[in-house]
């Protein structure tokens, strides 16, 4: 991917609240919600999408295939 324009999306069902997306994120994009999901975890969201560099780590290290990120068309 690499400094594509990009959009994350989070499917916070799957999400665990692991936050191994948010440690290795090198721009700050995702954040732990204040809420939880139906499991009662607290799942991950999308902070602050314009700031994406689109490297793609976040969706490599998600251990439970929450995160989608699909190039925007230009």
């Amino acid at each position: 991917m690499g400094n594509e324009k990009v959009t994350i999306k989070i499917d916070s069902e799957k999400c665990k609240g692991c936050l191994l997306c948010v440690k290795v994120c090198p721009r700050g994009v995702i954040r732990q919600a204040d809420g939880v999901n139906s499991s009662g975890q607290r799942y991950v969201v999308v902070d602050d999408p314009e700031k994406c560099v689109g490297c793609g780590l976040c969706f490599i290290m998600c251990p439970d295939c929450a995160i989608e990120i699909e190039k925007l068309t230009q």
